[in-house]
């Protein structure tokens, strides 16, 4: 049987990581801002690409790209499948995804066939390791279950990888949302605040006050008469003899300013990388390259590198074999600006048919004929524009210059 102990690292914790905090997911900013990015990023489409040595990219018959098109496991479309890794890394600051294999010998090699690829829920994740310093991880789950692994057979995607050595988020691989929280619990305060003051201006507005001594049963038949004459008036003005007098009560709520509002909220919306546009849905080019940008490209990048780091030995990376995500529905260019930079650039030659396809979001041929380059007639080499005037000019004139005609 296997021994395992904690893993050591540098800083000397104990690599045990409870998952983890949900206190910023009550906002409804919050949520509305991860939902914008998970649905997003669940419009891409990942592909298991290969480039050879001369630069061509090929999409090649896997059971990754299999898994990828459709479903990659069986209770999951591939939008629900990356909607649900995005949740799963802002919550946690951590996603760990297995990818499920079988061995099979092929030609006399044996090589993995991917059958899935599941999102995990763990509640608590355990470093661990060997007697030869293998890295595993403990993962377990809710109901009590626990299952050992290594970790180099799943996909870790980390958020804010900064002071842990292994894990996304603070110091004990959590969240680290204490400056956010005092953002939404002010927020929260206001929104009471405004709650309450709509109440009060709703409340008590006046108070009849009774000018005579009186017994329990005597105020009770004052406040019957009083409640009887505003059932009664029809004059909106409440009659009263000179026992009583009626004073109006002047209710002005101090509502929090709109700019004071909109501060709060765009202190979430900047902590998530989403613009006021971004939310509304009415941006422009220029907006969407920003949001783009900053925050959806970043994950684009860890998705592609840590599928490809996990699914491909050093070997098969080493040939040109790699996991993108390419995002032909959520390119920040509208249609109309992505044609006009192809008709600029692309009548010049500059790109490949693959890098044409790139702008417009879609992956590379897959006969491998994307590598070739075409351009308009309608322009020359620089070097040859003289000698294209001169050879233009002698057949319109004959020799010595004069015209033809004559």
């Amino acid at each position: 049987m296997t021994q395992y102990t904690y893993a050591k690292f540098f800083n000397g914790y104990i690599p045990v990581f409870r998952q983890f905090g949900q206190d910023i997911y009550a906002s409804d900013v919050v949520q509305i801002c991860i939902d914008i990015i998970a649905t997003e990023i669940s419009k891409l489409q990942p592909k298991h690409i290969r480039t050879d040595n001369n630069g061509l990219q090929s999409i090649p018959k896997t059971s990754i790209n299999r898994l990828f098109k459709f479903s990659p496991n069986e209770i999951m479309t591939t939008r629900d499948f990356l909607e649900k890794v995005i949740w799963q890394l802002y919550l946690n600051y951590n996603c760990f995804i297995y990818p499920m294999y079988e061995i099979i010998t092929k030609n006399g090699r044996q090589t993995k066939e991917y059958t899935g690829f599941y999102p995990l829920a763990p509640t608590q994740v355990d470093f661990l390791q060997d007697s030869s310093g293998t890295l595993f991880v403990k993962l377990t789950f809710s109901n009590g279950t626990d299952f050992t692994l290594r970790y180099s057979d799943l996909i870790h995607l980390r958020k804010k990888f900064s002071i842990n050595e292994i894990m996304g988020g603070g110091m004990n691989g959590q969240p680290d949302n204490s400056a956010l929280l005092q953002v939404l619990k002010t927020n929260d305060t206001v929104l009471q605040g405004l709650d309450k003051g709509i109440k009060t201006s709703m409340a008590v507005r006046l108070v009849a006050k009774i000018n005579t001594m009186t017994d329990t049963q005597g105020l009770k038949a004052e406040r019957e008469k009083f409640e009887e004459q505003l059932r009664t008036g029809e004059s909106g003005i409440l009659a009263s003899d000179l026992k009583g007098e009626i004073t109006p009560i002047k209710v002005d709520p101090k509502i929090i300013d709109k700019d004071t509002m909109s501060f709060l909220e765009s202190k979430v919306l900047n902590w998530y990388g989403v613009s006021v546009p971004i939310l509304t849905g009415d941006f422009t080019d220029e907006q969407y390259q920003a949001f783009y940008e900053r925050t959806l490209e970043p994950i684009l990048i860890s998705l592609g590198q840590a599928f490809s780091k996990c699914l491909f030995t050093s070997r098969e990376l080493d040939v040109g074999n790699e996991i993108v995500f390419y995002q032909k529905k959520m390119m920040y260019l509208s249609a109309k600006t992505k044609l006009d930079l192809l008709q600029t650039v692309g009548e010049q030659g500059l790109l490949t048919d693959d890098e044409k396809l790139a702008i417009l979001g879609y992956p590379p041929l897959k006969d491998g004929s994307g590598n070739r380059r075409t351009m308009s007639l309608n322009y020359i080499d620089v070097n040859l524009v003289n000698a294209y005037q001169m050879n233009n000019m002698k057949s319109t004139t004959g020799k010595g210059g004069k015209n033809n005609e004559e």
